[in-house]
């Protein structure tokens, strides 16, 4: 048997959203947990606009108050604009009950807020460790590890938690990735300083760029706005120069943009991301569950990257609880098909955002009034309403609505 120099009940992969969450559920249910983080914190990362169903997770974890005295950029709502059009979404409007607002969100501070906060409570965080194998053996398991100064280490533990986001530390190594159902496109983004933009302080913004193309603008504060442009993964690398030049570009030949963006300069590197949507063959297996980007990462459109961490961090952290707590669990239908019904409306909707339908419907403001606050709670995160029927028909609805405004505005 493999010798260990350190035991608890749950190892987990990764101290961002995912894991924190999970650990913090853990620990309020009684159980022992170990966080193994690659990174050291403070460290930059996307992912920045939170949901308001992010808010129902951090209370229910206990961290929710943390959050609310770190006086985040509040976030009340999202709008959709093009050169011409523009569509505002209140998140106070929505059609679910929840929250009214969410935060905006520079995930250097509010990661490490999270992860000082599970430490308070008891996690045992550790820092600048590199996973280097996990061997599964019979009711425990050995994770081998890295630690900060080169050591080479192992834990034994009852059960694992992969929430190592992009690192996607268990499906590498069990080689469960599969490619994603959608198209394959690239992005690149910074932080910058803004002086006199015209963008709304207190939501994201979209803008459309092109078809297949699209800008975020996120304010973080009243100064700093963290701007990315998203397209098909070869019109980015078809643009000249290098990272930088090309956002630079993006935003200063577009007249509208350039006035909501106003005068600015980077503050952060200029960095580009290619391929970003992958899949996963499976979400758990003996002895261990994926949370967050290492399950599934879609698209950033709706910014539902981390409301889906925080989701599947703090439901796979209930059953393992009940695994533990020798409680029979139905993994398939109480993990993989909850997490799942999120991730299917919201592909529904990234899907109809990329064809054209869901501008369409947007910018279609008398026609979109009749089911504003039902697509409203979809974009607050709400994906898990089955009261909601833009949540129960979201595989054909939009598709229908959008053919339906199309026949109006040609009778117009």
């Amino acid at each position: 048997m493999p010798n260990y120099q350190e035991e608890c009940e749950v190892l987990i992969i990764g101290a961002g959203p995912a894991g924190t969450l999970a650990a913090a559920k853990l620990l309020r249910l009684g159980h022992d947990v170990t966080i193994l983080e690659r990174s050291s914190f403070p460290r930059f990362v996307i992912g920045e606009s939170l949901l308001p169903r992010c808010q129902d997770l951090l209370a229910e974890t206990d961290l929710l108050s943390a959050v609310n005295k770190s006086n985040f950029q509040i976030k009340n709502g999202a709008v959709f604009a093009s050169d011409n059009e523009e569509c505002h979404f209140d998140f106070s409007e929505r059609y679910s009950e929840g929250a009214d607002f969410a935060w905006q969100v520079e995930r250097s501070k509010f990661d490490k807020v999270l992860a000082d906060e599970v430490a308070k409570k008891g996690a045992q965080v550790q820092y600048r460790c590199t996973v280097k194998n996990v061997d599964f053996l019979e009711g425990h398991q050995i994770v081998q590890y890295e630690n900060n100064e080169g050591k080479q280490l192992s834990v034994k533990s009852k059960y694992v938690i992969d929430a190592s986001g992009f690192g996607r530390v268990l499906p590498r190594m069990l080689n469960l990735d599969k490619p994603s159902i959608h198209p394959p496109r690239a992005a690149v983004f910074a932080h910058a300083e803004v002086f006199d933009g015209e963008y709304r302080k207190d939501s994201i913004e979209v803008f459309c760029l092109s078809n297949d193309s699209w800008c975020w603008l996120i304010p973080l504060s009243k100064s700093k706005l963290s701007i990315g442009v998203v397209g098909a993964i070869n019109d980015l690398a078809d643009l000249p120069g290098d990272a930088e030049e090309k956002l630079r570009s993006q935003i200063d030949e577009n007249k509208t943009l350039r006035t909501k963006v106003g005068n600015y300069r980077f503050v952060s590197p200029v960095n580009e991301i290619k391929g970003y949507a992958i899949g996963v063959k499976q979400f758990y297996g003996r002895g261990y569950v994926l949370t967050g980007n290492s399950t599934e990462f879609i698209d950033p459109i709706f910014s539902s990257g981390v409301t889906l961490a925080m989701e599947s961090g703090v439901q796979a952290a209930k059953l393992v609880s009940s695994t533990l707590n020798n409680i029979e669990v139905n993994w398939e239908k109480d993990y993989v098909e909850y997490i799942q019904r999120g991730v299917s409306v919201f592909s529904s909707y990234i899907k109809a955002w990329y064809s054209g339908e869901l501008p369409q419907i947007f910018f279609a403001s008398h026609q979109l009034e009749q089911f504003k606050k039902q697509i409203c709670s979809v974009l607050a995160g709400y994906v898990w309403d089955t009261t909601n029927p833009m949540v129960t028909k979201h595989e054909k609805i939009l598709s229908t609505l959008s053919k339906v405004i199309k026949i109006q505005q040609s009778e117009d």
